[in-house]
């Protein structure tokens, strides 16, 4: 994936902040620090710790778990990937299960396998809605293929999140202007805003909204004369 030169990027080109663009703030920052965020637009290699068909696994996984399903994408999976390449784990891993890179290799494999024995194709060839239903099936099971389903659950998206929201596109979407040293903040208080940081087009609260969209992936799901 090339590094984008138009102002802005977002994921999927949506933003709530327009002319934002946190790589405005790169000459501010010291040198380690822009090294670090700048080296996030482009990660290289494309992957080394996943073989190639693991790592086009975990590539559609990780766009269904962050909803990324238009170009501009995050590169969360060469992201994961060179994590693990480089042993940077969260220091911690539940005692019922295995290290983290092992248990992105098992897991990654499981999701495969119930790809091909509910569909008759690998994961990363459904379509998106079938891949959302095998990653669903996970998230209201209690076991997994013999693991503990929340935990497979909460090592997915500790990495999703977490590379995802150190992308400087994803603080484009929010707004955040990135590190703050050595720059730091003035405009503390309520409505008060740094030069950098921009009004948002709408800002209503999302989780009213997020609420409706889930009441009606429900009703969809289960037909208005289900009680649930």
């Amino acid at each position: 994936m090339p590094i984008r030169a138009r102002r802005g990027t977002t994921p999927g080109e949506k933003g709530r902040f327009p002319d934002f663009d946190v790589l405005d703030e790169v000459p501010r920052w010291d040198e380690v620090t822009a090294g670090v965020v700048l080296a996030r637009l482009d990660p290289f290699p494309d992957h080394s710790f996943f073989s190639p068909p693991e790592f086009a696994t975990l590539k559609a996984l990780l766009d269904v778990l962050l909803g990324q399903r238009d170009e501009p994408r995050v590169p969360v999976a060469r992201m994961v990937d060179q994590r693990l390449a480089l042993g940077e784990t969260d220091g911690w891993f539940y005692e019922d299960m295995p290290p983290d890179g092992e248990a992105w290799r098992r897991t990654v494999a499981f999701i495969d396998l119930d790809a091909r024995t509910r569909f008759g194709r690998e994961f990363a060839a459904l379509e998106w809605h079938q891949q959302a239903e095998l990653v669903q099936a996970v998230q209201d099971a209690e076991d997994y293929h013999g693991l503990k389903a929340g935990h497979v659950w909460s090592l997915w998206t500790r990495y999703a999140c977490a590379a995802f929201y150190s992308h400087p596109w994803a603080w484009n979407e929010i707004g955040f202007g990135g590190p703050a040293y050595p720059r730091g903040y003035k405009a503390i208080g309520v409505d008060k805003r740094e030069r950098w940081e921009r009004p948002e087009v709408d800002a209503r609260d999302p989780v009213p909204w997020a609420e409706r969209v889930e009441q009606a992936r429900r009703a969809h799901e289960f037909g208005p004369s289900d009680d649930r």
